[in-house]
């Protein structure tokens, strides 16, 4: 457990087990912290720790993280939290596991630092399908929060904050075209609800190295057996 200072943003996070790094990257939306793994069909953190080292974190602004809210943030501002907390780690590579708006930030550094990513397990992503205004409101539910937390944030800038992560396309992270250009190995968890459509899930499974997997939830036993297995085949890259 420990906590990451970098400028006026503190991440905290939790590391478990050792071997070939997995960075999660938590359910939640805009609560995005390592507690909702523990409500997740299966729970990564005590199914990958036995084999790899898991590094689990709560996003900016969530749990005990804490950063100012600016008009300008979006989705980079996210992944320069993320390779900031890589490199304080000093992990050069790792594999990457988003659950829910965690597959918007794995593409997201996909696209920033492929290099830095071995293989992707992406669960139930979020995505546009017919429902950007539940996004809407689920974001301004979290905004509420913080305008009591953060007093001087007035609504013009999270409403700014809103539309740079949510009037975007597909992933909101990253287009359709880019996420079928990803050359990476990704494993994909569908999901099948509001936040978290079907149709997503298989745009997503049409990258070259990607796998589906539809009924995830039913065992999670097998699930995490098949993650396991996934991210051991590639662990060697």
């Amino acid at each position: 457990m420990g906590h990451f200072q970098a400028g006026d943003v503190t991440l905290h996070y939790e590391i478990y087990g050792e071997g070939t790094p997995v960075l999660l990257f938590a359910p939640g939306g805009m609560r995005s912290a390592i507690s909702f793994w523990d409500s997740s069909p299966w729970n990564p953190i005590t199914a990958l720790a036995s084999d790899f080292q898991v590094i689990a974190m709560d996003q900016r602004n969530a749990g005990t993280s804490l950063a100012p809210i600016e008009a300008d943030h979006n989705w980079d501002t996210y992944t320069d939290d993320h390779l900031a907390l890589l490199d304080h780690l000093q992990v050069e590579r790792c594999h990457i596991l988003g659950g829910c708006i965690g597959g918007a930030f794995a593409f997201n550094l996909l696209k920033r630092a492929p290099k830095r990513v071995i293989a992707a397990v992406i669960q139930q992503s979020i995505g546009l399908d017919n429902n950007r205004q539940a996004f809407y409101d689920m974001f301004d539910g979290w905004a509420s929060e913080q305008q009591l937390n953060q007093p001087p944030l007035t609504k013009a800038t999270l409403r700014q904050f809103r539309s740079n992560l949510y009037d975007q396309d597909f992933v909101f992270s990253a287009t359709e075209a880019e996420v079928l250009s990803c050359q990476h190995p990704l494993l994909v968890l569908m999901g099948q609800d509001l936040y978290h459509p079907e149709s997503i899930s298989r745009g997503i499974s049409a990258a070259p190295q990607a796998v589906l997997i539809e009924d995830w939830k039913d065992d999670p036993g097998a699930t995490a057996g098949q993650v396991i297995g996934f991210l051991k085949s590639h662990s060697h890259i």
